[in-house]
């Protein structure tokens, strides 16, 4: 795929310019940084803030990765419910993280505003909407589990969620106000902006090849000359690839499609009226939300299948026509999929690969808040603080059980989804 090909509407659409500097000749640095995404652009935005000379090689364009292919929620915590999180990590550590999470979109939305960010930030929540009767018990326990941790968030009954939504199709849903919805693509964008106004330097248009120690520092190479650093971020996520070995095998990769119809107008406006962003409690999960001109745009787990006019497209329009029967045939403007990093317990990890290597992974399908709050962390380890201040324990690096197997087996769980609900 070309560079300079859009990757999404977000990548269309973003009001942020889009940054491209190559890399020419040989450069030393405090800390190198592999991907230009949330998470290495957190991590250069807030290092350059504590005084270190960053660097961040990115091998195609800022936000390539799933940065530019989000859905664009800003969520306040993972997909487990709060007990859930306290029960895999323990009382104290979980509860300290749920804690964390839960202050993520108002630190987001700061830095949108304190760096004048374009990237289309509303801040009205975001709406776990329930499928089925089963779906709304499952909200209720997480309702439950938010509001024993004095968390204001407001479970909705089947009425006050069509009102919310648009649609009768629900059973209930979850109203979480400390959310929101941007242009994902934006907001890496205006990262990647302010990093640079900070000191850092961003290169695009450049491959890491290698990683070797060379004495007390470590040597990036690359086509374009070497990097060297004290410490090496590695912000690729789900696009990890072969650069470190086992990385890529330490999670399971699996995808999330988008189309996204031409604006809509006023056909549209009674379709998520205050612009929440939507996600059902689905097993395979779809979401749906607005942009500002008026387009909507719905997903699922899964790889688009025959671009704007084949089976994703007929999935697309099934789906809308059965929430809003009203709306009638639509069109759509733009297809695209990106890649989820997915853990077995769906709670991230930080490895440690080696001293002074670190890379945060498994999102889960969370990497605003996530790849934001990760950034942050590390600039602070590198800049003094201790590994206690870190969201969650650093670990060593150990492959997915399964991962192949899974990744296949979910691949055609979603593609049979797309195919079943495309009628």
């Amino acid at each position: 795929m070309p560079a300079n090909k859009p990757i999404s509407l977000w990548d269309m659409s973003a009001a942020e310019r889009p940054h491209e500097c190559p890399m020419d000749g040989d450069s030393t640095c405090d800390v190198a940084i592999v991907g230009g995404g949330f998470t290495g652009l957190s991590t250069a935005l807030h290092a350059a803030n504590l005084g270190l000379d960053c660097h961040v090689l990115e091998a195609r364009h800022i936000g390539y990765g799933g940065s530019g292919r989000n859905v664009g929620l800003v969520n306040a915590g993972v997909w487990l419910p709060p007990q859930d999180v306290e029960k895999n990590l323990g009382k104290e550590a979980g509860s300290r993280l749920v804690q964390r999470l839960g202050e993520l979109p108002d630190y987001v939305f700061s830095l949108i505003e304190k760096y004048q960010i374009r990237c289309e930030a509303t801040r009205s929540g975001t709406i776990h909407a329930a499928h089925s009767p089963r779906g709304f018990q499952d909200l209720q326990r997480r309702a439950e589990g938010w509001h024993r941790r004095g968390v204001d968030v407001e479970l909705l009954d089947a009425a006050e969620t069509a009102k919310k939504t648009g649609t009768t199709r629900f059973f209930g849903g979850l109203l979480d106000r400390r959310a929101g919805t941007i242009n994902p693509m934006g907001y890496a964008r205006g990262l990647a902006r302010a990093a640079t106004s900070a000191g850092a330097r961003i290169s695009t248009g450049v491959t890491v090849t290698k990683i070797t120690r060379a004495g007390d520092r470590w040597q990036l190479r690359t086509a374009r000359g070497t990097v060297s650093a004290k410490y090496v971020v590695l912000g690729t996520n789900a696009y990890s690839d072969d650069l470190w070995p086992g990385l890529r095998q330490s999670f399971t990769k699996i995808h999330f499609f988008q189309l996204s119809t031409e604006p809509l107008g006023k056909r549209g406006e009674h379709i998520l009226p205050e612009r929440q962003g939507l996600w059902d409690t689905n097993q395979i999960m779809f979401s749906l939300r607005r942009d500002e001109f008026g387009r909507l745009i719905i997903g699922s787990m899964g790889s688009v299948l025959g671009g704007r006019k084949g089976l994703s497209r007929r999935w697309a329009q099934a789906n809308l026509k059965r929430l809003f029967p009203e709306l009638g045939k639509v069109e759509f403007d733009n297809a695209w999929h990106g890649q989820i990093a997915m853990t077995p317990d769906h709670l991230f990890r930080i490895h440690r690969l080696a001293e002074g290597v670190f890379t945060p992974i498994g999102y889960n399908g969370r990497g605003i808040t996530t790849g934001t709050m990760f950034g942050k962390a590390l600039a602070e380890l590198m800049t003094g603080a201790t590994e206690d201040s870190l969201p969650i324990p650093v670990t060593g690096l150990k492959p997915a059980a399964n991962r192949t197997l899974k990744a296949g087996v979910y691949e055609t769980a979603f593609t049979m989804n797309q195919l079943m609900k495309s009628f």
